[in-house]
């Protein structure tokens, strides 16, 4: 999916919302646990459901890996779904991968190739050769890990050397491997107040926000510091959305809780003059 293309979208259906699939076992309602492929069956109507509103869906693979070779095919399944019926819409593969070159390479394969998603979200530890094998896909996208929402963050992401943090660094020095139309950064709602600084670095790219909701980040801080002439920005909810309601109303209840983001998203871009 190209940039202008991403961008349209977000134009059309006024919405930068992503929702994500993490869509565990224990936690879906318990009527579909008969079908099949009780997960594939949920997400295909959480899908149904939001699609109009929603321009990207986020599986967190963990969630289909810790399943073994029946989460495996849910995930595909799932992806061919979404191509067939809705092709309009981002799909990326929260993987969080990144290793030596030649590792990289194969699970480029795996998840731009064989399961034909349109991103990936990478760790940028190793440096650079285990982020280019990603790049090589036309049309895809790398989603760079930059600065995250989690306790840990403060770990490493903050190390500070020179007056230049080390997530500050990941931004820099990215910019030598990609550009703006082919690679975003992962940056936590939590840490909206950062993104007026990330945005002085990284003025163009679009960046994925994750915690929004039940993380407890603000909607309308992410906006006011994070969005961009072409808005720039792809929100995420998971839980808020796909388990609002564990019945045989839970797409119902899904696309309910999807609207109320969208209608406040769509005031935004409105604030900005997007639409």
């Amino acid at each position: 999916m190209l940039y202008q293309e991403l961008f349209e979208q977000i134009k059309r259906k006024k919405s930068f919302l992503c929702v994500g699939l993490d869509s565990d076992i224990k936690k879906i309602p318990v009527h579909l646990l008969d079908a099949e492929d009780p997960v594939y069956e949920f997400n295909k109507a959480i899908i149904d459901a939001t699609a109009d509103i929603t321009i990207a869906y986020k599986p967190n693979i963990a969630f289909y890996e810790s399943r073994g070779v029946e989460g495996w095919e849910s995930l595909g399944k799932t992806i061919e779904y979404i191509k067939t019926n809705y092709p309009e819409v981002l799909t990326i593969a929260d993987a969080k991968r990144g290793d030596i070159g030649n590792t990289s390479e194969m699970y480029a394969r795996a998840f731009l190739e064989r399961l034909d998603f349109d991103s990936i979200t990478v760790a940028p530890y190793m440096g650079e050769d285990s982020v280019t094998p990603f790049l090589k896909y036309e049309g895809k996208w790398v989603i760079l890990l930059a600065l995250t929402s989690n306790k840990g963050a403060y770990d490493f992401q903050f190390f500070e050397e020179n007056g230049e943090k080390l997530y500050e660094k990941v931004l820099r020095k990215s910019q030598d491997w990609g550009n703006a139309k082919n690679m975003m950064y992962v940056v936590g709602a939590t840490k909206a107040e950062m993104l007026s600084g990330i945005r002085e670095i990284v003025p163009d790219h679009f960046l994925l926000v994750p915690g929004v909701g039940a993380q407890g980040g603000s909607l309308q801080e992410v906006a006011k510091y994070g969005m961009n002439g072409h808005c720039g920005l792809i929100v995420n909810s998971s839980r808020g959305i796909i388990f609002a309601d564990n019945t045989e109303n839970f797409a119902v209840r899904a696309r309910v809780e999807a609207i109320k983001l969208q209608q406040e998203m769509k005031e935004l871009l409105s604030e900005k003059g997007i639409i």
